[in-house]
């Protein structure tokens, strides 16, 4: 008896994270489900000034356990100068693992700390004009937060890369607010919006940018959802003449099993 409910439990809040749906520019602390054995891709559109972008990553996420998370971040990258052609490929690999370091749930919400490492790779060419690769190694140190319940989703996350080639270093933060708009029923079905922020401080020089991202989520069942993005910049204080207008996301999460 007592087993068959513990069942019903985890069935109950499986079912309640899953309807939250994971932040869509933030990470999330929650590693079963759409964050587990599956692939994440998206088209990413980026309007600079004097420069359009198109970045296609596809991202494949695998749970070692339900502690411990690998993976892989392919980008497909696409630049386009004004009145220049169009150069691309690929750009550079990304490897990651994440690592639950505390998590408490409760009935129909919960709240968890990840650690998360990534390491980047300069595979992108950086012979062409305008380059496709960074040309350097990144490696970025960090943490994931997230309190999580039927109602509402608040996550957060924040790091340090470290980079090669006396590039300068820089910390990165991101912040998510997501919130159901249709009752919790099963079989699954919801719509999620999303209000997150995203931002990037360089150190040397001193550059400051952070991005206003409403977003909206939408999970038809339990192993696929669609979700979009449309990124502002708040705060862009960098001496660049090319600076960024808009982001625009569109992707989709698939679970494998």
């Amino acid at each position: 008896m007592n087993r068959q409910l513990l069942t019903i439990l985890l069935l109950a809040f499986t079912i309640n994270v899953f309807a939250q749906g994971p932040p869509i520019t933030t990470g999330t602390p929650v590693m079963l489900g759409l964050e587990g054995n599956g692939i994440r891709t998206f088209g990413k559109i980026i309007s600079k000034e004097n420069t359009n972008i198109y970045v296609q990553p596809i991202g494949i996420p695998y749970n070692i356990s339900p502690k411990f998370q690998i993976g892989g971040i392919l980008p497909f990258k696409f630049i386009t100068p004004k009145r220049a052609e169009t150069n691309g490929g690929i750009a550079d690999v990304t490897l990651f693992t994440k690592y639950q370091l505390y998590k408490k749930d409760e009935k129909a919400k919960t709240f968890r700390v990840l650690a998360n490492i990534k390491q980047s790779f300069p595979t992108g060419k950086t012979s062409s004009i305008p380059q496709i690769g960074s040309g350097i190694y990144q490696t970025y140190v960090g943490f994931i937060v997230g309190k999580i319940s039927s109602a509402i989703g608040i996550y957060g996350d924040f790091g340090y890369n470290i980079t090669s080639n006396g590039a300068s270093d820089n910390f990165l933060y991101n912040f998510s607010v997501g919130v159901p708009l249709l009752p919790q029923k099963y079989p699954q079905k919801q719509i999620n919006t999303f209000l997150e922020f995203n931002g990037n401080y360089v150190f040397n020089p001193k550059i400051h940018t952070l991005f206003i991202s409403p977003g909206l989520q939408f999970i038809p069942g339990r192993r696929i959802l669609f979700e979009t993005s449309f990124q502002m910049p708040i705060v862009q204080n960098n001496i660049s003449t090319n600076k960024t207008k808009y982001m625009l996301l569109l992707g989709t999460r698939f679970l494998i099993n």
